[in-house]
């Protein structure tokens, strides 16, 4: 797959009174993201990171401005939170917070390195007027909470908490699928599963458990089954506004299905930030406003 330049894209939208495309529809976004200032890999927190091999910090902010470029362009709205010294992970936004309706779940995380990322989300979400949740138990946001139609998708097996799932249900008032995680290279559930829209997914079967694979097959007939080898560039880790899917350029199997079903691939590289265990969605968190009719 070749990258997609986004003006391409753009260019090729219907003019004013053209017909709509056929298929999958887009639908406009708002995001949050913070840049990589601080970016490197100190320590190991997943089996991706490796302290001793080199980082080019320069490089990832570039991949990473990239990123958010294609989002502009595509007519998404980005929000940036200030990165703070001495946390290289917060760059992986996915993690900061869960946002449904208007209403922000703060986080907790797993590892002690991340912990003080916590607070500085919370304290975005708080000034941006959304109302704030404490967390009860050990939950890293949108890495393992997905919103799909009327359903989040909630994992766990290696970070967040099963006991947060009921939270979940609390705070949201939406229905909660929990789905296990059993393949520690996919750690989140954003590495292993991709909402495309509100009826269709893609994910890679080997990283969930039997019961969890079943339950995938029941409530998603039609999603794509991802191959492990885009898997393993991070192929699955990639943002859907229900028509284009900003994906890994490296995934070029995963771009192929998604074209025959319709969508529109864009491949970004993010072969940096990779390096800490992260792609397009671990860098996107979406801001979901409260729906006119609520």
């Amino acid at each position: 797959m070749t990258t997609v330049d986004p003006i391409t894209t753009r260019e090729t939208a219907p003019a004013t009174g053209a017909p709509a495309p056929s298929g999958p529809s887009a639908t406009a976004r708002r995001y949050l993201m913070c840049r990589p200032s601080h970016f490197a890999v100190d320590y190991v927190i997943n089996p991706w990171m490796d302290p001793t091999s080199p980082v080019d910090a320069g490089l990832a902010v570039a991949q990473w401005e990239r990123l958010r470029e294609i989002y502009l362009d595509l007519g998404h709205t980005v929000e940036e939170i200030d990165p703070l010294p001495g946390l290289p992970d917060m760059v992986f936004a996915a993690n900061g917070g869960t946002v449904v309706d208007g209403i922000a779940l703060a986080v907790q995380f797993r590892d002690p390195q991340r912990a003080d990322e916590a607070p500085a989300y919370r304290a975005w979400f708080e000034r941006a007027g959304f109302e704030v949740h404490d967390p009860k138990h050990v939950n890293e946001g949108e890495g393992d909470i997905l919103l799909a139609g009327d359903l989040l998708l909630a994992g766990t097996g290696f970070r967040t908490a099963h006991a947060a799932h009921a939270q979940l249900q609390e705070v949201f008032g939406r229905p909660v699928i929990t789905l296990q995680l059993v393949d520690p290279r996919y750690y989140h559930l954003d590495t292993a599963l991709c909402v495309l829209d509100e009826r269709t997914v893609a994910y890679l079967p080997e990283a969930f458990s039997p019961g969890s694979r079943a339950a995938l097959r029941r409530l998603f007939p039609d999603a794509i089954l991802a191959r492990p080898a885009d898997a393993e560039v991070f192929g699955l880790n990639a943002v859907s506004d229900g028509r284009y899917v900003v994906l890994p350029v490296q995934a070029d199997g995963l771009a192929a299905q998604l074209r025959e079903r319709g969508y529109e691939p864009i491949g970004v590289d993010l072969s940096e930030l990779r390096k800490a265990g992260g792609g397009p969605k671990c860098c996107t968190l979406t801001l979901r406003e409260r729906e006119a009719s609520k």
